[in-house]
């Protein structure tokens, strides 16, 4: 690519905040090709330099670039004048779906609510100074997101999520959260299941209920409001 390509691309590639990496990384490098700022046929700047770019490790980057491949969107080529190239936009798999799903949704208020509700159910949880009984529930609602498939693990996220909102003492606030959350999963529905993104997710799943479960409601909140930003990385690049 030359000189003028890469000054296009500058205002999109930044270093990525270190608690969702992959995720905003992945939100990036989707922007770049869904913008067209690297037009079909012509191949991404390198490794190096996208690593170098987005403040990522070569492994990172790998991973995000073989989400691109498995979507249809780049294509890997070797030899001398390989790389990785954008592909033509047939659609992508879920893509003609996807659209019609968020046409006239205002998905970045959808997000913010999302995070709004999210975070301060995470706080009052952890102020709450949870019983056994509200605890162990928790401890349930983790320990069966854990072991789902991945087929059903959004249906079991859901739940846990449910789960936080229900225990923070506010019935209106778990309302809202439970048609917030329908309209996020109808999102989340027509974007891949990342193995990446799911390990991720129940890092901060565990650390989340460590904060509660501790009466940590600053970390609490942190802890979640992390964990929305990763999931708004995705939406956000894949909906393009």
């Amino acid at each position: 690519m030359g000189q003028d390509a890469d000054d296009r691309l500058t205002p999109i590639l930044r270093p990525v905040r270190a608690g969702n990496g992959f995720e905003e990384a992945l939100e990036q490098v989707l922007q770049v090709v869904r913008l067209g700022l690297v037009p079909e046929g012509e191949r991404l700047p390198s490794e190096r330099e996208l690593s170098e770019r987005l403040g990522v490790s070569r492994v990172t980057l790998r991973e995000v670039l073989r989400v691109l491949t498995d979507q249809g969107l780049v294509e890997s080529r070797r030899g001398r004048y390989g790389g990785t190239f954008v592909l033509p936009r047939g659609g992508a798999p879920g893509e003609a779906e996807l659209r019609r799903r968020v046409a006239g949704v205002d998905v970045e208020d959808v997000l913010r609510f999302r995070e709004v509700l999210e975070v301060g159910a995470a706080g009052l949880c952890a102020g709450r100074e949870l019983d056994r009984i509200g605890a162990d529930r928790l401890r349930t609602a983790l320990a069966a997101t854990g072991d789902a498939a991945p087929a059903d693990y959004r249906r079991r996220d859901t739940l846990f999520h449910l789960t936080l909102a229900e225990l923070s003492g506010s019935p209106s606030l778990t309302a809202q959260y439970a048609a917030v959350r329908a309209r996020v999963n109808d999102l989340l529905d027509c974007i891949p299941l990342l193995v990446r993104n799911l390990e991720h997710s129940q890092e901060q799943h565990n650390a989340l209920v460590a904060a509660v479960l501790a009466g940590d409601a600053p970390g609490a909140r942190a802890v979640m409001r992390e964990h929305c930003e990763g999931t708004a990385s995705l939406l956000r690049g894949f909906l393009g």
